[in-house]
């Protein structure tokens, strides 16, 4: 979508969510399914099938995506579309941008290996090397507004409550 496109379309949604709270509730899904022949799991991703699996370093074929890489994709694609929709608000003309992210995981604690180890990432770096003309206070406020409204970022750094559940189901 075109920027100026994209600033019409917008506003009028902006109206509606500052009249109504409730229209601006959404609810995003995702399913995948893992049988019993492998360690892998068939993630729907309305493109297709993306198929999940264990890190080499943790004892995966390597074949499979990681799911830690896939949350950097999804950070990266989040972060992506915000700058350029921050871009396209402050009115700061981007010629490039290349985002980046890299996450460090301690795989004693995936692994079970140390218990005191935590799961999941330790520290997660995001980067953005663009090509501008702006001056450096528009590109301060830039990423801020970058990291206020990427949702993916936000949740990171929020932690928002989670649930688990698993049912049992006859066949």
């Amino acid at each position: 979508m075109d920027i100026a496109t994209f600033r019409a379309t917008q506003e009028p949604i902006k109206d509606l969510y500052r009249k109504d709270a409730r229209a601006a509730l959404l609810m995003l899904k995702a399913k995948g399914s893992a049988d019993d022949s492998r360690v892998t799991c068939k993630v729907e991703t309305g493109r297709g099938l993306a198929l999940a699996g264990i890190h080499p370093k943790a004892g995966g074929s390597g074949q499979e995506l990681c799911s830690g890489d896939m949350l950097l994709e999804a950070l990266i694609a989040c972060a992506g579309v915000s700058i350029r929709a921050a871009a396209a608000v402050l009115e700061i003309p981007i010629k490039s941008a290349e985002i980046s992210a890299e996450g460090d995981v301690d795989l004693r604690g995936t692994l079970g290996v140390t218990e005191d180890v935590p799961v999941g990432f330790k520290e997660i770096r995001l980067r953005f090397d663009i090509e501008t003309d702006a001056p450096q206070k528009r590109l301060t406020e830039l990423l801020e507004l970058t990291d206020r409204y990427c949702v993916i970022f936000q949740t990171i750094q929020r932690s928002p409550k989670t649930f688990v559940k698993l049912n049992r189901v006859a066949r």
